[in-house]
């Protein structure tokens, strides 16, 4: 069935043509009373205007067009002679002129109706609970608990604790520093929380970036409880625990913004909110203490590219009942001013498409930037364009987000990598991933030659759509200038907007809310600092905002907020499959070993009598090139004979001190003829 026969309007107008045929037939056979009811002939019920139209077969059966019911005195002619009369009546001039202004007509709003495919069906909303009533208590207390997000950008996830109830926010991963050398990513130490899961509630996620969700396949392995967020985030979550083959035993909730999530001592309402990813959250906790209220990631964005704006209106109404404390984020609270609106990088894209038709263009952004994605391609089917996706994430996002009606891709704009060479170059586009200089990433890969699709050329345009995340500057420099010595044109002025709220977007939060404590989250040390002026210029008084690290215990009540404790916090390894197994010790191993490289020494000594049988041979990684210092090796050599022959000589039979006086040996050596200091790695085999 094609989509026009789909709508339910169609269907109606074509009843209404075989209404007409059959009446005309009637009038024809002498049928006189097919216009009026009869005992043997039902009427059609009337549908009211409030129910739903009934499906094509559902109506059809009640109406008696294509399934007619059986009467005791059959009016119509056999049905031969009435469909061929219904086929000569679809074909008249009412019939196609009804066709030509329903194909003409636009699908109004398409968004807001998700395809109906498999994983929308997947995503139900959850039947939650009726929230109950959170009755206020001068005396009671609540924790909060910063797990992470603070001192760094990324790992957020804090917990928040009354009596016997833990609700944990948000739960992501950090990337890796320059001196964290192989490790993949960092997830959050929750030894609190498995220590008291039995309080644990559940996790509930402000939206569906790496630094919130990333690490939830590492800790629901060990404290898996139900997880709550909207719809777009869920999908993520989704795929990210199918990955990790955890999907089966999750526990997984959709809900919509402004719904309210009971869990014992608490109550969470979802507030809908703008971010640099769709369907993010605040988060009203009501608490016996008060109401607390997380910002998540946010900014004020008055005309979204997808969905409406913020809900200020509810945030006002809870500013004016009373806010007890707010965690607000600060990750842009050092620049003055407003974030500008995401439509306005679109507008940048038309230009750049414009000016540069007849060049390929490259758009590298961040995989989760989905109306980033949408305006790009946006402006590749204004000029024409074939639109490719790059990179596994970009991929990932960009296909769940068309699922569930995120994203509007126009019927044959979207091409796969294989037949780009079946169109001009300057009739692509690429979306990639890559803007942060990841090594791996599609961008980085095809700026250092090594992508097996995609070369750069001299009459390429690359649209760098992103600012660096702090640290990662020296990477997105590299990846530039591999660019520029390919002859790409490097654009990445006015080609992105933050995701973040500037400092008059954080005084704009604080006059909604008014909170009577100020918690600033989200951000290094600077970034808070930021935020903790901005407070006080509003004027939330200095006493009453709390300078917070990783790991402190906030203790809240409804007259004071101070740091009562301090519980284990902090950073955990990750390492392909392991988890924590690689600690400070191995990361100056490695530190090592990159700075200064390796020498293996190996020495063959005969069992019992440890006579020297064999060697020693040294080998060199990552120190000298053995090939141009044969002298160096062959004296370091000698050097290691002699401690051996001398060290056995004096009765050392200890093969560990032995190991010691070679290392001392040729680190002693080394460090006066080169000043360096390699790791060396004595062996000594035993020989029968």
């Amino acid at each position: 069935m094609s989509e026009q026969e789909k709508n339910p309007m169609h269907f109606f107008k074509r009843l209404s043509e075989k209404s007409r045929a059959l009446r005309q037939e009637a009038a024809e056979a002498g049928l006189g009373a097919f216009d009026s009811p009869s005992a043997d002939k039902p009427k059609r019920p009337r549908r009211r205007r409030s129910e739903k139209p009934q499906s094509d077969e559902s109506a059809a059966e009640a109406v008696g067009t294509e399934k007619p019911r059986a009467s005791k005195k059959p009016r119509r002619k056999p049905q031969g002679e009435r469909a061929e009369s219904e086929r000569s009546a679809a074909s008249g001039k009412t019939a196609e002129k009804a066709e030509q202004k329903e194909k003409r007509a636009p699908r109004r709003n398409p968004r807001k109706k998700a395809p109906a495919g498999q994983l929308a069906e997947l995503l139900k909303r959850a039947k939650l609970p009726k929230a109950h009533n959170i009755h206020l208590d001068p005396k009671a207390k609540v924790k909060i608990i910063p797990l992470g997000g603070l001192e760094q950008i990324g790992m957020n996830i804090t917990a928040f604790e009354c009596n016997d109830t833990i609700i944990v926010v948000d739960c992501g991963i950090a990337f890796p520093s320059e001196d964290m050398l192989g490790i993949d990513c960092v997830i959050p130490d929750i030894s609190y929380l498995k220590e008291n899961r039995s309080k644990v509630k559940g996790f509930v996620i402000t939206h569906g970036h790496e630094d919130h969700i990333g690490a939830l396949p590492y800790i629901l392995k060990e404290l898996n409880v139900p997880v709550y967020s909207t719809k777009l985030t869920i999908a993520l979550i989704r795929h990210k625990l199918e990955e990790h083959r955890l999907l089966d035993s999750a526990k997984l909730f959709v809900v919509k913004h402004g719904d309210t999530v009971p869990f014992g001592d608490f109550n969470v309402e979802f507030i809908k909110t703008n971010h640099s990813i769709s369907d993010s959250s605040a988060l009203a906790i009501f608490s016996p203490a008060g109401v607390i209220f997380h910002t998540g990631d946010f900014k004020i964005d008055y005309t979204p590219v997808f969905g409406e704006a913020a809900d200020l209106q509810r945030m006002a109404e809870l500013g004016k009942r009373g806010v007890l404390a707010m965690l607000c984020d600060s990750t842009n609270a050092i620049r003055p001013g407003f974030t500008m609106s995401e439509k306005t990088v679109g507008r940048t894209f038309d230009l750049i498409f414009a000016e540069h038709r007849k060049n390929r263009i490259i758009v590298a952004t961040f995989a989760s930037n989905v109306d980033r994605v949408q305006q790009v391609i946006n402006s590749a089917y204004k000029y024409g364009r074939k639109v490719v996706v790059e990179g596994r994430s970009m991929v990932n996002v960009i296909g769940i987000a068309n699922e569930l009606g995120y994203i509007k891709i126009p019927e044959g704009t979207l091409i796969e990598i294989d037949q780009l060479k079946n169109y001009p170059p300057e009739k692509t586009v690429l979306i990639t991933t890559g803007s942060q200089g990841e090594s791996m990433a599609a961008l980085s890969r095809m700026a250092s030659g090594m992508h097996r699709k995609v070369a750069i050329s001299p009459n390429d345009v690359v649209i760098m759509s992103s600012h660096p995340i702090p640290g990662n500057e020296k990477a997105v420099d590299k990846v530039i200038n591999e660019l520029s010595i390919k002859g790409a044109d490097v654009i990445f002025q006015d080609t992105h907007v933050s995701g973040h709220a500037c400092a008059e977007e954080i005084k704009l939060m604080y006059s909604l809310l008014r909170p009577k404590f100020a918690l600033p989250v989200h951000g290094e040390y600077r970034h808070r600092k930021a935020q903790v002026e901005i407070a006080e210029a509003v004027g939330v008084p200095k006493e009453n905002i709390l300078f917070m690290s990783t790991g402190d215990v906030v203790t809240l009540t409804s007259e004071s907020c101070k740091i009562t404790g301090h519980v284990q916090a902090g950073g955990i390894l990750v390492d392909g499959l392991g988890v924590g197994d690689v600690g400070n010790v191995v990361l100056r191993d490695r530190q090592n070993l990159a700075q200064n490289g390796i020498m293996i020494v190996t020495i063959g000594l005969q069992r019992g009598s440890n006579q020297l049988l064999a060697g020693p041979e040294i080998v060199s990684r990552g120190f000298v090139y053995v090939k141009d210092s044969e002298d160096l090796m062959a004296e370091a050599r000698e050097r290691a004979v002699t401690a051996v022959t001398d060290s056995l000589d004096a009765g050392v039979n200890d093969w560990s001190k032995l190991k010691n006086v070679v290392r001392d040996e040729l680190s002693d050596f080394f460090w006066k003829k080169m000043k360096r200091t390699p790791v060396i790695l004595p062996i000594i085999l035993g020989v029968n």
